[in-house]
């Protein structure tokens, strides 16, 4: 461990089997990295990783699911949980809100009273405002006030965080160090639509097997290639079919690195068949990639089989299908004739760029309280919300907090995500935006 990393607090993520521990996890520290199954204990070893909310970075250790009855293997992992805790500045208690407290969970909260370490009270699984009301009888456990959250949407998930950073000590400041070596690119796409043959094209030799039979990459390439005059690092990654979740054998495991593979790029190349239709599956890794937060480009290969009946519903497939990002630069290539793969370098170059922009807090609050006055937010329940203060959180991707005096409808944080877009730009990279509710002081 590192001076660095040793400084960081530590965060200890506790609860029963299949609460959604590790899916909470993964939507703290802003990717998937923690195994997530629909079965009770998945997780079964202390599992650490870093974590950076409003530029302050903690570590956050996920636990198997902690039974104080528990017996055979579960003895070991409810062991691992307890010394989770003990190595831990502050600890994240998640309850499932749609079961509610368990004998189990008033068991381990004794154990929780007994460390003396301040506690986080998580409600998960609180998909929309119905769930509120359950999530008060929580109080009746003594660990305050119940943070309502929903680990698969990730509502609720800024209010968590903040409270997390006030249990936490002082955290050191994330810092921005200049990286060194090649930019890190990830080729994605669904099986036989060209990836290995455009790396080998890329590179000028025959690097990555190709063979018209779909499938026969299985394990990441990576080629430091030449492109438009520098060296990037390319992954070529096996096609993805269907879910991690839904593959099987061989299939799975070269999923599970194709994830792995995108999360430690910065940038992917998803490739399209421009001969084909848009499938499901051209979807489903798209939306991985904006799903890991990294920036985007769209490479439509095999042009050279496109005729002029089929650019025409090309075009209005684009539109259909991928209007959710517009905001990627978009390559039509062939990996056969070597059609405008040279235009390959200045689109990773467009959206690294938006995927690291940042806006200065006077100059973001100085353009909101202009977009405001002048196309106000949606009247609810008979108030008018005000958007109170505005922050950049982050970059790589850009992540906005607004804090306001009441909630923002999503069509209106969609808004304002498309006028930041055009007026800021932010090319090729996904931008998140969350709404922090300030809330009331009561009268005395």
């Amino acid at each position: 461990m590192t001076e660095n990393e040793a400084a960081q607090p530590v965060l200890a993520v506790v609860g029963r089997p299949n609460v959604g521990k590790s899916t909470l996890v993964n939507r703290i520290i802003g990717r998937r990295e923690a195994v997530v199954e629909d079965v009770p204990g998945v997780t079964r070893d202390r599992v650490t990783y870093d974590a950076v909310w409003r530029g302050r970075r903690f570590t956050v250790v996920d636990t198997g699911g902690w039974d104080p009855d528990a017996v055979g293997l579960a003895v070991a992992v409810s062991a691992q949980a307890e010394i989770a805790i003990a190595a831990a500045d502050a600890v994240m208690f998640v309850v499932d809100n749609v079961v509610g407290a368990t004998d189990a969970d008033e068991a381990v909260i004794k154990v929780l009273r007994r460390t003396k370490k301040p506690v986080i009270l998580a409600a998960n699984k609180v998909d929309d405002e119905r769930g509120e009301p359950d999530a008060a009888a929580l109080w009746s456990l003594g660990l305050g006030q119940p943070h309502v959250v929903s680990a698969l949407h990730g509502r609720g998930s800024g209010d968590l965080l903040d409270a997390i950073l006030d249990a936490l000590p002082e955290t050191p400041s994330e810092r921005f160090e200049e990286e060194t070596g090649p930019r890190r690119v990830a080729l994605l796409g669904r099986p036989n639509v060209g990836k290995s043959s455009l790396l080998n094209r890329l590179s000028g030799e025959a690097r990555v097997l190709v063979d018209s039979v779909a499938g026969t990459t299985r394990d990441p390439v990576d080629s430091l290639v030449e492109v438009g005059g520098e060296i990037w690092k390319f992954v070529d990654t096996a096609g993805l079919r269907r879910r991690v979740s839904h593959a099987s054998g061989a299939e799975y495991y070269s999923s599970l690195r194709t994830q792995s593979a995108l999360d430690a790029a910065e940038v992917a190349v998803v490739l399209l068949d421009a001969s084909e239709p848009i499938s499901e599956q051209d979807q489903r890794v798209i939306g991985m990639v904006v799903e890991a937060g990294r920036a985007l480009v769209l490479a439509f290969n095999k042009w050279d089989l496109v005729d002029e009946d089929r650019r025409p519903m090309l075009a209005k497939e684009i539109d259909r299908e991928l209007a959710r990002v517009a905001w990627a630069p978009r390559l039509n290539v062939s990996a056969l004739t070597g059609r405008s793969v040279d235009k390959l370098a200045p689109a990773l170059h467009t959206s690294l760029a938006g995927w690291e922009t940042r806006i200065p807090t006077a100059k973001l609050n100085a353009w909101i309280s202009d977009l405001i006055a002048a196309t106000p937010p949606p009247v609810r329940g008979g108030k008018q919300p005000k958007v109170l203060f505005a922050t950049q959180a982050g970059t790589r991707p850009p992540r906005f907090v607004l804090f306001t005096s009441g909630f923002l409808e999503a069509g209106y944080r969609r808004f304002i995500e498309r006028r930041l877009r055009e007026d800021f730009g932010f090319a090729g990279t996904p931008v998140e935006i969350s709404v922090r509710v300030r809330e009331k002081k009561q009268k005395s």
